[in-house]
């Protein structure tokens, strides 16, 4: 739908949205052709603790949603058919998203593997008119087997909002001048940055819509949103100026895994160390990244989450560098026999530079030393290059194994991992 009576011209921003509808499920149906018009779920198994990553809208028409526990979805849509994933393949489908974006302005930012903004507003390197735009993108897409709902606006929280509102396939345009009507007779719950607590805490004061958040006074939106206040009342106008910034700075890689079962012998903890650490590492090494600290994260069977943080004597990208210091700093959150049911590690304070990659442990360096570290720097340049090639199952670590038979299954769309 397009916010406007008559065919006008663009005037000042022009900031896009594009959504993927029901991705993972979309490309699930792309490369399953028997699966289109049926009920798909991607996600962790009903008997295994997982989640809902994903569903078709077919899945949506029974009500699941995602986040949803799988074995709730499972009893709504007993028919659905399941899959947990093949995310090599989203990324490729993705990547091929981007590029059509980019294509049209080199401002993009993408805010996860299957949404992204676009500054695509007139300049002399931009003629084209921004509604066009947004509908040649829509339809190039398309030819790629999956569709997309996209929002245009004159903020990124128009934008985003109106991305919302007409899916699957759906575009809706904001002409600038008409965002404070678009967004005044919306609930609060449809504004980012505006919580279910936030939300509670509105109705108190008799706040329900967007409208009476931009009208409120000051003392009432401090209580709400505290120093933030001003930005929100600013969204809820649709006055917001946040730039779409091309290169966001990534301040931490990660990697956790939850457990059909929880773990209590450091044994097999230590094995889900490896398999996170490993992971990480990769990442790293991808992104040409060095971690000078490592954090450890680990979630309790009451569900209660802790971490712990430790410095590197050097930049690293290796996991054999990290999998000791991780193992030191799970005697400062676990104590033999406690149950867990996640594992996480994440590299944190990046830098572009190894900083001589020496010694975790001491600055010795010893012939043998050097050779060893040079035998481990191979041998993960080894297993990079043929899980690049085959995917991320081709070469498994034999500490890995017992952990790969008790994981829940579920995945998430993590920003940092599609960049």
């Amino acid at each position: 739908m397009e916010i406007v009576t008559d065919k006008e011209s663009w005037k000042g921003r022009a900031i896009l949205l594009l959504d993927l509808d029901a991705f993972f499920a979309s490309v699930e149906q792309l490369d399953h052709p028997a699966w289109r018009g049926k009920p798909i779920i991607v996600g962790g198994s009903a008997d295994k603790r997982g989640v809902v990553s994903t569903c078709s809208y077919e899945a949506r028409a029974y009500g699941v949603r995602s986040a949803m526990p799988a074995s709730t979805a499972a009893k709504l849509c007993p028919d659905a058919i399941w899959t947990h994933g093949h995310y090599h393949r989203y990324s490729e489908v993705s990547k091929q998203v981007m590029d059509i974006m980019r294509s049209k302005s080199p401002l993009l930012q993408q805010v996860s593997i299957d949404e992204a903004f676009l500054d695509i507003s007139p300049t002399r390197y931009i003629s084209e008119d921004p509604v066009e735009i947004a509908r040649s993108i829509q339809a190039e897409v398309a030819k790629l087997g999956v569709t997309a709902s996209i929002g245009l606006g004159v903020s990124k929280s128009v934008a985003k909002v109106a991305s919302d509102m007409d899916k699957p396939q759906g575009l809706t345009v904001v002409y600038p001048g008409r965002e404070r009507a678009f967004l005044a007779p919306l609930p609060t719950k449809v504004m980012s940055g505006i919580g279910p607590v936030a939300q509670e805490m509105l109705k108190k004061f008799g706040i329900s819509t967007l409208g009476e958040v931009a009208e409120a006074e000051s003392i009432i939106l401090e209580k709400v949103f505290g120093k933030n206040a001003e930005m929100m009342r600013a969204r809820c106008l649709g006055a917001d100026t946040d730039p779409v910034t091309t290169e966001d700075e990534i301040k931490s890689i990660s990697n956790e895994m939850s457990f059909a079962e929880d773990l209590t012998e450091r044994k097999d903890i230590e094995a889900a160390i490896v398999t996170v650490a490993s992971k990480v590492a990769r990442r790293l090494r991808m992104k040409d990244c060095f971690a000078r600290g490592i954090v450890l994260k680990i979630k309790y069977a009451d569900m209660k989450a802790k971490t712990a943080t430790a410095s590197l004597d050097e930049a690293s990208d290796s996991e054999y560098d990290f999998i000791p210091r991780l193992n030191v700093l799970l005697d400062e959150l676990w104590i033999e026999g406690m149950p867990l049911r996640l594992v996480g590690a994440a590299a944190i304070h990046l830098t572009d530079s190894a900083e001589g990659q020496l010694s975790l442990f001491g600055n010795t360096t010893s012939e043998e030393e050097g050779h060893n570290r040079e035998q481990k720097k191979q041998l993960s340049h080894a297993t990079d290059a043929i899980r690049q090639r085959f995917g991320e199952g081709a070469v498994v670590l034999g500490s890995e194994m017992r952990t790969l038979e008790n994981l829940t299954g579920s995945s998430s769309k993590n920003p940092a991992d599609y960049k």
